[in-house]
């Protein structure tokens, strides 16, 4: 019985693991056929998803597509230059430019080319819509202004019209006009009015921004040219009053006071300009830029760019003023009032901006007058001044005539060095001075042709002058001539810090600058046994040894037997100095000299080596006396006589410079000792 019972468990178990295998397959099917089911809808929401894309992505291009008729029928419908003051033309701006980008992008579509040359058509017309509207809104409110203007006397009155009524009625009265000006305004160009070309419309955006900013142009000069006339016409009568009065002055008071009123409208102007258009227009030279738009609108009124008015009208009445001291005078004023930092101030402010009493941001105001200054001086006055510098270089140095009585060498007056200089270095000096006042010092220092004018035109008087000297036999010095007048103008350039003069076409006092001149300039120091430069640039000897060697040469042959030897040797030291200052600075300098054109070359080089030359004549003329008064058989007794010949000569040309005397003293002593040693070997070698 238990065993019967224990089977029926057998059985019962083994018909349950059946089943449970039978129920395992029967899932494992389900599953199988769940699987594929699962496959099947992630395929089909797959396929939901891309045709769900596809439609979108179609409505969307239809959309590009079918915005055309709802844009054309918009802006030809009834009372669509309305728009202009509306949200809505910003709004058809924004779809045109979508669409004239998606057209653009997508030519392999159908009809791609068709449907943005319409695009483009309807933009140009919306945009003739705001330029129309914008157009008729500045005539309403200039005209209503002009004749307020006109009716009032009152300068404050006239300028709270102009500028701040002007600005309440066209930006504040506005509803959407000024911001629709806005965006078409931002769409061709940045806030600081850089052109924009990378925008797919630029070229029809830029030509509506171009015209509107000519006829908002148009329309402040129509607001403007009664006070600027009324200005104007105070300034003409200032500058006739100072002229008539030959008050030179008030010709310099009046025109600094216009070019501050100038400046202060120019800087409303541009205040204004910036509200209305959301620009504030940087100096820029691409001529797609606002301020180059600004800059070729032609005007007889000062605008936020515009400096051509203000420069005429200057050049006008410096020019009648017929002063040169007076344009050098206005000239720097300009350069140190605007372009001249104050630092102190700037760190005082703190960078930060302060509003004066009339309600200008006064750090913004002084940015803006120093570029308008800038301008108003490279572009105009600059050029302006240099040919008034010129003409008066060519009437007062070129042209003077070479007069007998300025040919002597009169005693030095007043203890100034230059008193007794010949005229025309004196007016060089003069000019130089003035121009160093007018100009920064970058522009005087180095390569400029006004310095380059004067200084060679000087250096020329002063040959003609010598050879008259030696032509009409005058008892004047011609060495000692040029030498004088050669340091006085060397001693000037250098009191100004000016170096290289090349002709690049793109008060006196004592000679303080002696040492530094007489230190510099290279002689024959073999020959002489003391000095080796003597004027700024150790190359010079280097550069002009054959001219020298060939002076000394042409002495030797002049002078007797005795002295022949003597003055041959001293030309083969002259000639030898570049080889035996190796060791010093000429090592360094390259081998044989470049002779530069005439136009290009240094001409402070030039001046050096004509007064190096000079001074090598002079001093080998006098050592030869020295030396022959020494050996005759009078026992040196007429070398008193010569010493105080020479005594008297020196003292007249430099009475107030004993170091210039004594060096030249000096180096005479020097020749003169020299010789005489040289004499003195050949007699042993002969023995």
């Amino acid at each position: 019985m238990t065993e019967r019972h224990l089977g029926q468990l057998v059985d019962d178990t083994n018909g349950a693991l059946r089943l449970l295998s039978s129920l395992a397959d029967s899932f494992r099917s389900v599953e199988e056929q769940t699987t594929s089911f699962q496959a099947q809808c992630d395929d089909l929401v797959s396929e939901q998803r891309r045709l769900k894309t596809l439609a979108d992505e179609v409505g969307t291009d239809l959309h590009y597509y079918g915005y055309l008729d709802n844009a054309t029928r918009r802006l030809n419908a009834p009372g669509a230059g309305q728009l202009a003051d509306t949200e809505e033309l910003s709004e058809i701006l924004a779809s045109l430019d979508s669409c004239i980008h998606f057209m653009a992008h997508h030519k392999e579509y159908r009809d791609a080319e068709s449907y943005l040359a319409r695009y483009q058509s309807l933009l140009t017309k919306s945009l003739h819509l705001l330029e129309v509207g914008f157009t008729a809104r500045l005539d309403k409110v200039s005209t209503e202004l002009s004749k307020q203007i006109a009716a009032t006397k009152s300068d404050a009155a006239q300028h709270a019209l102009a500028y701040g009524r002007f600005e309440e009625l066209l930006v504040e009265s506005s509803y959407s006009l000024v911001p629709n000006v806005q965006q078409v305004i931002a769409s061709a160009n940045t806030q600081l009015g850089v052109a924009r070309t990378e925008h797919q419309s630029y070229s029809i955006y830029s030509n509506t921004a171009n015209n509107i900013f000519r006829t908002y142009l148009q329309w402040r000069d129509q607001i403007l040219r009664p006070i600027v006339q009324q200005e104007l016409r105070a300034f003409q009568a200032d500058t006739k009053d100072a002229k008539s009065a030959n008050g030179s002055t008030s010709v310099e008071t009046a025109s600094r006071g216009f070019i501050k009123q100038s400046f202060e409208r120019s800087y409303h102007e541009v205040l204004l300009f910036a509200r209305v258009f959301a620009v504030d227009p940087q100096y820029s030279a691409n001529t797609n830029s606002v301020f180059a738009t600004l800059r070729a609108y032609r005007s007889d009124l000062v605008n936020a760019v515009n400096v051509v008015p203000l420069a005429t009208l200057l050049q006008a009445a410096l020019s009648a003023a017929n002063d040169l001291a007076v344009v050098c005078n206005v000239l720097g004023w300009v350069m140190h009032e605007y372009l001249l930092l104050d630092y102190d101030d700037d760190d005082n402010n703190g960078g930060s901006s302060d509003v004066d009493n009339g309600g200008n941001d006064t750090s913004y105001l002084a940015s803006h007058s120093r570029q308008m200054a800038a301008r108003l001086l490279a572009e105009h006055l600059w050029v302006f001044a240099d040919a008034l510098f010129e003409a008066e270089v060519a009437k007062t140095i070129t042209k003077v005539p070479v007069v007998p009585e300025a040919l002597k060498i009169a005693p030095v007056a007043n203890g100034q060095a230059a008193s007794n200089a010949y005229p025309p270095v004196r007016r060089a000096i003069e000019l130089l001075v003035m121009f160093d006042q007018a100009m920064p010092k970058e522009r005087c220092q180095r390569n400029s042709p006004v310095v380059f004018k004067i200084v060679k035109e000087t250096i020329l008087a002063l040959q003609r002058a010598e050879a008259r000297i030696k032509s009409a036999r005058i008892s004047t010095d011609p060495d000692l001539f040029m030498i004088k007048n050669l340091l006085i103008l060397k001693n000037e350039l250098l009191s100004l810090e000016i170096g290289d003069i090349r002709n690049d076409g793109s008060g006196v006092g004592a000679m303080q600058h002696f040492g530094q001149i007489w230190d510099a300039l290279s002689l024959a120091t073999n020959l002489v046994g003391y000095f080796s430069t003597f004027i700024p640039g150790t190359s010079l000897w280097s550069r002009a040894t054959g001219a020298v060697a060939g002076s000394a040469a042409a002495a030797a042959t002049v002078a007797g037997n005795g002295y022949a030897s003597v003055s041959g040797k001293a030309a083969s030291v002259v000639g030898s100095m570049a080889g035996s200052t190796q060791g010093g600075v000429l090592g360094m300098l390259p081998n044989g000299p470049v002779a530069p054109s005439a136009a290009d070359q240094d001409v402070s080089e030039q001046l050096d080596e004509a007064l190096r030359r000079s001074i090598n004549a002079f001093t080998q003329r006098w050592g030869k006396q020295i030396y022959d008064g020494t050996s005759r058989k009078l026992g040196g007794k007429n070398v008193a006589k010569i010493e105080r010949e020479l005594d008297e000569l020196l003292q007249t040309a430099f009475s107030n410079q004993p170091e210039v005397v004594a060096k030249l003293k000096e180096a005479i002593q020097n020749v003169a000792q020299a010789a005489n040693e040289q004499q003195s070997g050949n007699k042993i070698s002969r023995v």
